[in-house]
């Protein structure tokens, strides 16, 4: 059986001193859990991975970028690179969120550079892919996400995509109060599942952990998480608020 896990987007949110007392509240309830099949990984703004790091050391919750560099060094003011975080023992890192492609136009390219550079030091890529609002009316959706995959994933060796984490996230559902139904979270996510069986077999797509993101909610995670092929969350919103994120895990762990 799968791993389901848990990821907290915090995004650009919460004050230094705010985040500490997240990060206190959530990790302090976290190891009161059972979480033999479930993962917790908190995804803090970059100045505070240090804090958050320590504040998780030797618990059962990992730490996640929200970006990284597709270079390794080098004259690239204000960037963050894997060797960086890699130093730091960051063992997770959002790659190809839909605000960074649609506010930094971050190509598909571009974003399989940056999974190249996540994995060559260790670090495991939460690579996002989704569709907009006028692609799911229009029917292509599923052509989106194909070419998400295949242009940013799919040049990987086995090997290395093993370490990759999906995050399905219908982008007309991020921020806006929206969420896809529970039977349209697993048709995609059953579709993105059989495209990597046909890339690289039936074990590595059995074993692939694919998480659903776009206003999940506590409200909403049982029927989300319920769904066969959804293997967990990356959450927003709810990721900043300690109590309801850690129902959220709870919920993840009654369904394993």
């Amino acid at each position: 059986m799968r791993t389901l896990l848990v990821a907290g987007n915090w995004k650009m949110n919460k004050t230094f001193q705010e985040a500490e007392v997240l990060t206190e509240q959530i990790t302090e309830a976290v190891e009161k859990l059972h979480l033999d099949s479930v993962e917790v990984v908190l995804c803090p703004p970059a100045p505070y991975l240090e804090m958050v790091l320590d504040l998780t050391d030797e618990t059962h919750v990992a730490v996640g970028a929200q970006n990284i560099s597709d270079h390794d060094f080098g004259a690239y003011t204000g960037e963050i690179s894997a060797p960086m975080l890699r130093s730091m023992e960051v063992e997770y890192c959002i790659i190809g969120h839909s605000e960074r492609r649609k506010y930094f136009h971050e190509s598909n390219e571009l974003l399989a550079q940056k999974v190249n550079s996540a994995l060559k030091f260790g670090i495991a890529p939460i690579f996002c892919c989704g569709e907009v609002l006028s692609e799911r009316e229009g029917g292509n959706h599923l052509d989106v996400v194909k070419s998400q995959l295949e242009e940013s994933l799919f040049h990987l060796e086995e090997k290395d995509f093993r370490n990759v984490v999906i995050a399905y996230e219908p982008v007309w559902a991020i921020g806006t109060g929206k969420t896809a139904t529970p039977e349209q979270a697993q048709e995609m996510h059953a579709y993105l599942r059989q495209l990597i069986l046909s890339k690289y077999g039936e074990r590595v797509a059995e074993d692939a952990i694919i998480l659903y993101g776009g206003s999940c909610t506590a409200g909403n995670a049982f029927n989300l998480f319920s769904q066969p092929d959804v293997d967990g969350g990356l959450i927003g919103g709810a990721s900043l608020k300690g109590e309801e994120f850690v129902e959220i895990v709870r919920i993840a762990i009654d369904c394993t």
